[in-house]
């Protein structure tokens, strides 16, 4: 009888997740007199409150690649929200202006900071979100900009950044950080040089943070941009076993957070 209410219990779990929907949309919100506009993914048939994850674009503004993985967090339970660090239709038209976008903001920490705590603040407040268990991801600029909401002291439970900048101005701000960190890097990234990883690192033990640092052999800058080409030669491109390593490095991160 054990059995069958066991396998009962499993069926039921799978026609419920099956039903599960998730919804996105488009949310306003603001820094100072700045207007933002992020994405919001969810489960709908999801009920009660539960953990929220900050998504953090890279350097082209808030794109597909971040809604979808907004969306992938929905679909594990989690309510996700994009942030827009560089304001509503704000988005660079190359590579080049994304490049002076992104200096602009790496250059001036503090409007950063600001810009990741007002998107942090939007998920939060949200009334699915269970406030006590959160987290942030980013990619490239992204990376960068979530390890800045870490050293600006925010009470966010944990990190992640994939293929992001490691440099700190303010090496002392790490001291500041309650969050735990999980760094994914690409082992042949060309943009972090041996002294940018051993900096990081001093800078993250002078301050006892719980931090974790995974290189992927091969793997270039942007290891999680499938528009990134394929050629790890031009020292941006995509490699799906890195893509899939790394997020399943982060979901067993989210497990330990919050003790699923």
């Amino acid at each position: 009888m054990k059995v069958i209410y066991a396998i009962s219990f499993a069926v039921l779990a799978l026609v419920g997740r099956a039903e599960a929907k998730v919804h996105g949309q488009l949310v306003e919100y603001k820094q100072g007199d700045t207007v933002l506009e992020g994405y919001l993914a969810f489960d709908d048939a999801a009920k009660g409150r539960r953990p929220g994850v900050l998504v953090v674009h890279a350097w082209m503004g808030l794109d597909d690649n971040a809604k979808q993985r907004a969306d992938m967090l929905a679909g594990l339970g989690y309510v996700a929200f994009a942030a827009d660090i560089y304001g509503k239709g704000v988005r660079p038209k190359d590579r080049d202006e994304a490049g002076k976008l992104a200096g602009t903001y790496k250059g001036d920490r503090k409007l950063l900071r600001d810009r990741v705590n007002a998107g942090f603040a939007e998920l939060v407040k949200n009334a699915k979100v269970d406030a006590s268990k959160t987290a942030a991801i980013g990619y490239c600029f992204g990376g960068t900009t979530v390890l800045e909401l870490a050293r600006s002291g925010t009470a966010v439970s944990g990190v992640v950044s994939f293929h992001g900048g490691l440099d700190s101005p303010a090496p002392a701000d790490a001291k500041a950080i309650k969050a735990k960190l999980l760094v994914l890097h690409g082992a042949a990234d060309p943009h972090e040089k041996p002294a940018d990883f051993a900096a990081f690192q001093k800078e993250l033990a002078d301050a006892k943070v719980d931090w974790q640092l995974v290189q992927y052999g091969g793997a270039v800058h942007c290891f999680t941009d499938k528009t990134a080409g394929s050629d790890p030669a031009a020292g941006c491109a995509y490699d799906p076993v890195a893509d899939a390593r790394s997020w399943a490095a982060m979901r067993a991160f989210f497990d330990e957070l919050f003790k699923k």
